[in-house]
């Protein structure tokens, strides 16, 4: 065969291989930790909002799960389980501005150890790094982050992120003033990928002020996570919309598992942005989170 000939048939495997990896689903498994530890039976599950939310986030995934048999929870942060519209008229308040990233985890170390076995974690934003902490204490049985909040270390340079977490890690913020959100704002973070009447109705029914003090936890060493120690399985998903958790910042985020022994998944929803958990076709995400456990849980 010619030179010509040798490099026209090099190019044509090349071509074939990037459009069988263009067109593989954006799912990464890890093997490593097949036999390390498998999801323990649990019929618990434990969710967890993030920032600006309240557990009310969760209003269609707790009957989704209850249908499948699951008991489930959804704890409110500190300063979080009043009604929308008294977080709005208490603004700003004191005692959500002194609420710490420290302190969130501590209410939810209370939580689960209160609770008859140890439950599936489940954790959106703020609480998908929240989830990646409590399961490496050995505080659930497996863990799922969704468009999760990078842990100490991870980070991202990519002008939406910078843009959309700007209020929170900018050095001249007004620390002791919690974040109240415009509807512009909230837009472009969170549901950028919805029409404007999805994006107001999402607007007025979830959100809530702030404390900065937690949007700087990522940077803080209590949101360092040892990637090295097994733990229980860990599932992340991102979307391939998200402005304010990039998708790419998700697949950091899963890279730094690469020394883990334990089994760590990854997958990325196509047409997602930060408002995954709520937006028309929620049902595919918590479909895939369900068969993820049943999947990987052993037998009694």
């Amino acid at each position: 065969m010619s030179l010509l000939g040798r490099s026209a048939q090099t190019l044509s495997v090349v071509a074939a291989l990037w459009v069988s990896a263009c067109t593989q689903p954006l799912v990464i498994r890890s093997e490593r930790g097949a036999t390390v530890q498998q999801v323990l039976p649990s019929k618990t599950v434990v969710f967890v909002h993030g920032m600006f939310m309240t557990p009310l986030c969760w209003e269609k995934w707790e009957p989704y799960f209850q249908a499948k048999g699951y008991k489930t929870l959804a704890p409110a942060w500190p300063e979080h389980d009043a009604a929308i519209e008294e977080q709005h008229k208490s603004h700003p308040n004191a005692k959500l501005a002194a609420l710490t990233l420290d302190a969130v985890l501590a209410h939810y170390r209370t939580v689960l150890k209160g609770l008859e076995e140890k439950p599936i974690l489940v954790g959106h934003s703020m609480g998908g790094l929240i989830v990646q902490l409590l399961l490496a204490e050995g505080l659930g049985v497996a863990g799922i982050a969704i468009d999760s909040a990078p842990p100490k270390g991870v980070i991202s340079l990519k002008y939406s992120f910078l843009k959309s977490n700007w209020p929170a890690i900018s050095p001249s913020a007004k620390i002791n003033v919690p974040i109240n959100l415009s509807r512009k704002d909230f837009d472009y973070s969170f549901a950028n990928c919805t029409p404007d009447a999805e994006q107001a109705a999402t607007f007025a029914r979830y959100a809530v002020p702030e404390s900065r003090r937690v949007g700087k936890g990522p940077t803080t060493p209590v949101a360092k996570i040892n990637y090295s120690v097994a733990r229980p399985p860990l599932l992340m998903i991102a979307g391939s919309l998200d402005h304010i958790i990039p998708a790419s910042l998700n697949r950091s985020n899963y890279a730094k598992y690469e020394q883990s022994p334990s089994i760590t998944d990854f997958r990325e929803f196509e047409g997602r942005c930060h408002a995954i958990i709520l937006q028309p076709g929620w049902e595919e995400v918590a479909d895939y989170v369900h068969d993820w456990i049943v999947k990987n849980q052993s037998q009694p």
